[in-house]
């Protein structure tokens, strides 16, 4: 069984199945190393990485060489988190056999308007298209991937724009009719009030997906007992991770005024250099270094 299958399967059964954000291949190595099941090729991340705003400011490109990096980096599945899709539908059907071609098994689309705007970024642009326009995304994405295991994830903003629930359900079900296999609902509320709420009322066969930032007191095994939720991803952690344990360090060498301190907490460089595949690169000078 392929990745895309496995992942498939992941998304429907009766287990949640739980993603951890990357943003280069050694921080989606770690989270396979953790244990999760799947990697959120986040777009945020990459942004942030790059030290710019998440607002499609990244060309595609930049964006499909990460993913396919990542994917061939790590076994578990690799979901790639394409925004807006790059354009419209006619840009949808050329980029997603891409992304399918890079290792991926899964992309999610969001039906904001380009370039788009992050969802939690205060007074942030949360322009929505119409319903009729992402279908037509949706419905190019899945006319487009070459594996029928290959999933197309839609993801509607209603919530984030402030368009209540009543219209996040219609473009959820718009989107599920036009082929989605799964709908991620997103909300910037503190409290998960709003996401419970849209969980008891959604009606749909497909699958939800969740990306509980702005209310981590929700737990994997309250998300489990919803029984509508196949799939939870941890969206930002770990750019954010990554950016807490560095300024701590940084500040504690200058602070320090060296790094007699502070190293001996460190990872090694020997865990490093394993983490880089050292294992595998001394087996290949073993077979063919004659």
């Amino acid at each position: 069984m392929n990745r895309n299958a496995r992942f498939r399967q992941k998304l429907q059964d009766s287990v949640l199945t739980h993603a951890m954000s990357a943003h280069n291949p050694l921080s989606a190595r770690l989270a396979a190393e953790a244990g999760f099941d799947a990697i959120w090729g986040s777009g945020f991340e990459l942004s942030a990485s790059y030290a710019v705003p998440d607002a499609n400011i990244l060309s595609h490109s930049q964006h499909l060489d990460m993913m396919r990096a990542i994917a061939a980096a790590v076994d578990v599945p690799v979901i790639a988190d394409i925004d807006t899709g790059f354009g419209n539908a006619v840009n949808v059907s050329y980029i997603v056999p891409q992304y399918e071609a890079a290792g991926c098994s899964a992309v999610v689309m969001e039906d904001k308007t380009f370039p788009k705007d992050t969802s939690l970024r205060a007074a942030g642009r949360q322009e929505l298209v119409r319903i009729e326009e992402f279908q037509g995304k949706v419905e190019a994405a899945c006319g487009a991937r070459r594996d029928a295991d290959f999933c197309v994830i839609a993801r509607t903003e209603a919530l984030i724009a402030g368009a209540g629930e009543q219209e996040a359900l219609a473009r959820a079900s718009a989107y599920e009719a036009a082929g989605a296999d799964a709908i991620l609902i997103h909300s910037r509320q503190s409290e998960p009030g709003e996401i419970l709420s849209f969980v008891a009322a959604w009606r749909g066969r497909v699958p939800l997906v969740l990306v509980p930032t702005a209310y981590p007191q929700l737990r994997e095994s309250d998300i489990q007992a919803l029984g509508k939720v196949g799939l939870v991803i941890y969206g930002n952690h770990a750019i954010r991770a990554a950016v807490g344990a560095m300024r701590d360090v940084f500040a504690r060498i200058r602070r320090d005024g060296g790094i007699h301190e502070v190293d001996a907490g460190l990872p090694s460089v020997k865990e490093i250099i394993g983490l880089q595949g050292d294992a595998g690169m001394r087996e290949l000078e073993r077979r063919y270094l004659k």
